[in-house]
């Protein structure tokens, strides 16, 4: 007998993903599922990123749940306090606060075929469920370079992603480990507190303006009162942001919006020519994350700022020294190094059909049928998968077509009696073949390094089309794409299942 509590969906996460899913499974009718998240309060990766500066680089009214749309929003882009406050509120609004289990890490998540379910270990003990939703968050594990010498460092070395508010940087020598996304927020955040800042850079980065500006009191009101008008705000920032996907699709309109947006932006900011050399990237625009900052090239030129255009190379007690020779002291170090978020570390933690760990599966390459259901893994949905990123516009975007189809699956499965759902490998292949074919010749597969792609210069991570071509091929869940499992047990086709 198994005495382990049992529930129809589990969701790991409550950050954008896990509380979207919940969302939507609840307006379905499901209200047998449970939120397992390992801290004690919601927001993913707006709960643990709370360094100085940090804030949503996508318009606030895009950045918000279809089913629950925020005319509250003080900023075009909103800092993290407030996304964090949002999410925390959705959860109490809509009823999902009920479903949730703080403070419980799940360190396992086996598929058992006999029975047809998952079995979850948790650090508060044992469940399972007949479906399993992963929505850890692709943005939740920092990753710290390996550095000699970093370890034995004196001073304190933070992350931004796991940043200590206890700690006074207020007249320090600091040094800032990288030049992405959350760097050009961090920098011009604690240049004016502290004593010096030595910002190494790897590479550059192209900056584009962000053009940041406060809602007033009366637009907000307007917001509250009129739907419509928030709503036709996020249809035109939507529109907006799918003609700059297109400069990312096309090499003669990715040439243009880099004159236009990003080599201006540098000469109107940076009048030296020798820094602006250095701050010029050698790659075309988008090939990395294009980062929005007003403020970031003036930081970098206060008279207490010293830009290091090489990677820092190993620490000696206090001293800093970079690839270039360069030694600093300095007494904190800031990492803004970024995520494991191509290597999925969940997966680690999930176990399919025959024993086989997620992570061994993905080891050559992570895939995905439709970036959300993977072969050999049974009933398993992974929300923010392979290939689900998107370089031009809101994530929330393919987060909520993933949804639509997990809603559609858990759907199938209690229209037709099944006991589980799996993705034909024939299907999970052709669709990578699909995301590849579409990547060619776009910004992304240009050459440079980033996290986009693997070690092999394989794209892991970007959707290389459009919000809508992801939508039509994402949302919608065709049984004919997977081996439909009766609940008798005996696995069938969809055409047998009388799907077609």
């Amino acid at each position: 007998m198994d005495l382990a509590p049992h529930h129809r969906i589990a969701i790991v996460g409550t950050g954008f993903g896990g509380i979207a899913a919940a969302i939507r499974l609840m307006e379905a009718g499901e209200r047998d599922l449970v939120l397992l998240e390992r801290a004690e309060a919601v927001g993913g990766v707006w709960r643990d990123n709370v360094y100085p500066g940090a804030a949503c680089d996508v318009r606030s009214h895009l950045y918000a749940l279809d089913a629950a749309p925020n005319a509250s929003w003080t900023r075009a882009f909103s800092p993290q306090p407030e996304i964090r406050a949002y999410l925390d509120d959705v959860t109490r609004r809509l009823g999902v606060r009920a479903h949730i289990r703080f403070g419980h890490d799940v360190t396992e998540a086996a598929w058992d075929e006999a029975a047809a379910r998952w079995r979850i270990e948790t650090s508060r003990g044992p469940l399972t469920a007949d479906v399993f939703v992963a929505a850890a968050g692709q943005l939740a594990e920092p990753k710290r370079p390996k550095i000699p010498g970093l370890r034995d460092f004196p001073g304190d070395v933070l992350h931004t992603a796991r940043w200590d508010r206890s700690v006074d940087l207020a007249g320090k020598r600091v040094a800032v480990v990288g030049t992405g996304a959350s760097a050009v927020q961090l920098v011009p955040a604690i240049q004016p507190v502290v004593g010096r800042l030595v910002v190494f850079q790897r590479s550059p980065g192209w900056v584009i303006a962000r053009g940041d500006r406060a809602y007033s009191a009366r637009e907000r009101e307007r917001f509250e009162r009129e739907p419509r008008r928030q709503q036709a705000l996020k249809t035109r920032l939507f529109r907006i942001h799918e003609v700059r996907g297109v400069a990312l699709r096309s090499p003669w309109a990715a040439r243009l919006a880099e004159a236009v947006l990003a080599r201006r932006h540098l000469r109107r900011q940076v009048a030296d020519p020798a820094l602006r050399r250095r701050l010029t990237p050698s790659f075309r625009i988008g090939c990395k994350r294009i980062l929005l900052s007003d403020d970031y090239y003036p930081a970098l030129q206060q008279p207490n700022v010293t830009l290091v255009p090489a990677a820092l190379a190993e620490v000696r007690g206090d001293v800093a020294v970079g690839a270039d020779g360069a030694e600093h002291a300095v007494d904190a170090i800031a990492l803004a190094t970024g995520f494991h978020a191509t290597d999925f570390p969940f997966a680690q933690r999930v176990v399919g059909r025959g024993g086989r760990r997620l992570a061994e599966v993905w080891a050559d390459r992570p895939v995905a049928h439709l970036g959300t259901t993977v072969a050999g893994f049974p009933n398993l949905f992974w929300l923010a998968g392979p290939n689900t990123t998107i370089g031009h516009t809101s994530m929330i975007l393919t987060t909520e077509a993933q949804v639509e189809h997990l809603a559609g699956a858990v759907a199938a499965m209690r229209a037709r009696g099944l006991a589980a759902v799996e993705p034909r490998p024939e299907a999970q292949a052709s669709w990578i073949a699909e995301v590849d074919a579409l990547g060619e010749g776009t910004a992304w597969l240009d050459g440079c390094t980033s996290w986009y792609l693997d070690e092999r210069g394989r794209n892991v991570a970007i959707w290389p089309g459009s919000i809508p071509a992801f939508q039509r091929r994402v949302a919608p869940f065709d049984p004919a794409d997977y081996a439909l499992r009766a609940a008798s047990g005996r696995a069938r086709p969809a055409a047998e299942a009388g799907t077609r």
